[in-house]
């Protein structure tokens, strides 16, 4: 039987699951630990599509640009909550998990034309996503903005201001375009969106006085003003909770064996563990379903 183990690092709360390979675009490096166990699990791992199982490969794509979830360590890793759980699902399902960094946009074409087994990048699972691609959904969380602290953002009332997002994401496709139109309707200067490629470049530039406030996901945005040394704060609540998911390729067979395969981590207290060494517990989930979009 393969054996894989979840081990807390000493550099943070990093939990790993079995072996990966490093690749040009940033996987994960060989582990051996002595911590708990995650094993595979035959029933799970059968219900694999023929081609993945066979290649004992988890083809994973992500932007690691968004702390806590997925993001490089300083040695060029990448790390985060997803990956440490997504490290338990690919040992659960007895495959080395290999992870490729893109762009956020590129990640869920790339699905679809088969270059990536799995999409893993904090995807809000959307009605209109799911057009392209189904989702596993993982995790609840909702969007929150960040200032700096004293600014007086009020994300109900950010006519004219300059808010920064990572291009592609839900902040940046539903929210604020809605916000903006609901500004000028009421004969109030649009909001100014400033797109960034990743979300540290977001971060940064409210930070940098570049912009006036951020959007991003409620535990994106939480690590953001915990990291700033006390320079951001958050401004108003988190609002629009949404589920997270796993993107695969329609009809694939994969996405049930994804959520056996978390159902199982679910039931364990592994993913009990793994979101609260990253500090997500208010985010988890009960059961994960297969195209679980709100709206």
């Amino acid at each position: 039987m393969w054996r894989f183990a979840v081990v807390v690092a000493a550099s943070g709360a990093l939990v790993m699951s079995g072996c990966a390979n490093n690749t040009e675009s940033g996987g994960s490096e060989t582990k051996t630990t002595t911590a708990a166990k995650v094993e595979k699990v035959d029933s799970i791992a059968n219900t694999l599509p023929e081609p993945i199982k066979s290649s004992g490969k988890l083809i994973v794509g992500t932007d690691p640009s968004y702390p806590p979830n997925e993001f490089k360590d300083p040695a060029g890793q990448i790390i985060g909550f997803d990956v440490d759980l997504m490290n338990a699902i690919a040992a659960t399902l007895g495959l080395t998990p290999e992870y490729r960094a893109s762009l956020f946009d590129k990640i869920i074409p790339s699905v679809q034309g088969g270059n990536y087994n799995v999409g893993m990048s904090s995807f809000t699972d959307s009605k209109k996503r799911e057009e392209q691609v189904d989702f596993v959904t993982y995790f609840s969380a909702g969007s929150a903005w960040a200032q700096k602290v004293g600014a007086g953002i009020n994300p109900e009332d950010a006519c004219g201001k300059k808010i920064a997002v990572q291009t592609a994401t839900v902040q940046d496709t539903d929210e604020l375009p809605a916000r903006s139109e609901k500004c000028v309707k009421d004969g109030k200067p649009a909001i100014q969106v400033v797109k960034f490629d990743d979300q540290t470049a977001a971060t940064s530039a409210v930070m940098l006085g570049q912009a006036d406030a951020m959007s991003a996901d409620s535990p994106v945005t939480a690590y953001a003003i915990k990291q700033s040394n006390g320079k951001l704060e958050a401004a108003g609540d988190v609002f629009d909770s949404a589920p997270y998911g796993w993107a695969v390729q329609k009809g694939s067979p994969l996405a049930a064996s994804l959520q056996q395969a978390l159902q199982h981590l679910i039931d364990n207290g592994v993913y009990k563990q793994v979101a609260a060494n990253w500090g997500a517990e208010n985010g988890m989930i009960e059961k994960p379903v297969v195209n679980g979009a709100i709206n």
